[in-house]
């Protein structure tokens, strides 16, 4: 890979962090440059045509959505991070497109106005944990990786090979770090092996460097300004310490 490659990123987006987890494991050196998303530069309107982060700039060519960047970068540099065997290749495209779908109940947690709607949203995702959960302790015969026949070996989805999928929930496993330091929903109590999971993601180091450190302060005002339930719980944690 020859061009250099720019990032274009906003500092919140969990789809860039994808990205970023997926430059930083392949070694490959990149720059990153962010914006505001409510005030999008004419230059990143013209590259962008959905309007969205993360958009990879190879010299001066737009590639954007995530799951095409991350596929062009397995496809043009090492060490890769699918597996070769094109089925279990295929599974593991599936889960991260998984991933996706739990961001989108994310995002309807923190933009839920009521205690009922973000019940219901916070039901939705411990459904898809606990679909993981199984997934987790089958086996390689569902998800292709190095486990055990009963249990989950890790550290990672397919065993010790950090995966395209490592990095498509390392930024959905990072919310829930930061849920917890003002509101107790035990996210992952009835989920030993994905809870596992989760601790071995948020100790690798690109997954670490993904975010900026700030991340946790910047996401906390974000969520502060939804006027959700969710602020609601945030604000009252504040009160409380104070």
């Amino acid at each position: 890979m020859t061009s250099k490659l720019t990032l274009v990123s906003h500092t919140l987006c969990p789809y860039v962090q994808r990205a970023a987890i997926v430059l930083i494991e392949k070694g490959i050196p990149f720059e990153r440059k962010y914006i505001d998303l409510a005030n999008k530069p004419n230059w990143f309107k013209q590259i962008s045509p959905l309007g969205k982060t993360p958009v990879l700039l190879a010299g001066e060519s737009p590639i954007f959505e995530s799951s095409v960047i991350c596929e062009y970068l397995e496809e043009t540099a090492n060490p890769k991070m699918h597996p070769a065997n094109p089925v279990k290749k295929a599974q593991h495209r599936a889960w991260i497109e998984f991933s996706s779908s739990i961001l989108n109940d994310i995002a309807g947690l923190y933009n839920a106005i009521d205690e009922r709607g973000f019940n219901e949203k916070s039901r939705q995702i411990k459904n898809k944990f606990s679909q993981l959960e199984n997934v987790l302790e089958s086996g390689p015969s569902i998800i292709g990786g190095s486990f055990c026949e009963e249990n989950f070996a890790g550290p990672y989805f397919s065993g010790e090979r950090f995966s395209l999928v490592d990095a498509a929930f390392g930024p959905v496993f990072r919310y829930f770090e930061v849920f917890d330091t003002f509101y107790a929903g035990g996210w992952f109590n009835e989920f030993p092996k994905l809870k596992n999971w989760k601790n071995n993601l948020m100790k690798r180091p690109s997954v670490q460097q993904a975010v900026s450190a700030d991340y946790e302060n910047n996401l906390l005002v974000f969520l502060q300004k939804r006027h959700s339930y969710i602020s609601d719980l945030l604000l009252h944690e504040k009160e409380i310490q104070h």
